[in-house]
């Protein structure tokens, strides 16, 4: 690859995640290897914590919708389960509601969270998409099947703001046994890869290094504070992350 650097672009329906970096091969006309240093721990875990917030808010972009559920599953007062236990309570739980939703024609889709708050209560939080008929609805499904105590419901109202990716994903808690699992998906969620388009150094840096900002395509605008550019401390090459949104059609 000539350019040394690529543009990788997720379609997301109403927004586009742009990611632009170098590809990792040398040899590009007028490109000398970087110097690489050794990542430190800290800089490891900010940059996993990153991943999995963009995994799961893409996620939620291809599977879920404004109208779906968002749950928030306790347990019962005074009742206080080992996170192990509580993984046993919802894998018992997804089986059962699965099988509802296969009763009725429909696909169950979901990606939740174990939590233990800080006074030791533990919790769970779930996404699921929402279905229903003249029988029932998901709703009604989840406060029946969950027995271990009560089921409050919130409808999503956004899922391209990453306000949910952030809630799901956000770091454990010292209190937290740290082989919690961060998030639990469901296995048939879409996922999708991305385009591929090779870009110039140019793009990202002008003749003095500094970095440029993108310029959107007709139709789609930058989603405010969702530009990240700067040179990879690892690696020493530029990068460029942001978000579009579409733009609406003028009316005459």
């Amino acid at each position: 690859m000539k350019c040394g650097y690529i543009r990788q672009t997720w379609d997301c329906g109403n927004t586009r995640e742009v990611e632009e970096k170098h590809t990792g091969r040398y040899g590009a006309r007028g490109q000398k290897r970087q110097k690489r240093r050794k990542a430190t721990p800290e800089e490891i875990a900010k940059q996993n914590q990153w991943k999995r917030e963009r995994d799961v808010r893409r996620l939620i972009k291809w599977n879920f919708g404004i109208g779906d559920y968002w749950f928030t599953l306790t347990y019962k007062k005074g009742s206080r389960p080992p996170w192990k236990q509580m993984q046993k309570d919802m894998s018992k739980f997804i089986r059962k509601l699965r099988d509802k939703y296969k009763k009725y024609g429909w696909e169950l889709k979901y990606i939740y969270r174990l939590e233990i708050g800080k006074n030791g209560g533990p919790h769970v939080h779930i996404l699921i998409n929402r279905k229903s008929n003249d029988e029932t609805d998901t709703g009604l499904l989840v406060e029946t099947l969950w027995e271990h105590g009560h089921a409050q419901t919130k409808r999503v109202y956004d899922v391209d703001s990453g306000e949910l990716a952030q809630y799901i994903t956000k770091p454990l808690q010292d209190h937290e046994p740290e082989d919690l699992k961060r998030y639990h998906p469901s296995r048939n969620l879409i996922r999708k890869d991305p385009e591929k388009e090779e870009i110039n150094r140019r793009s990202l840096l002008d003749k003095h290094g500094r970095p440029r900002d993108p310029k959107p395509p007709k139709g789609w605008a930058i989603v405010p504070n969702s530009v990240k550019c700067g040179k990879n401390k690892i690696t020493g090459y530029a990068y460029r992350h942001y978000i579009l949104i579409k733009t609406e059609k003028r009316r005459d």
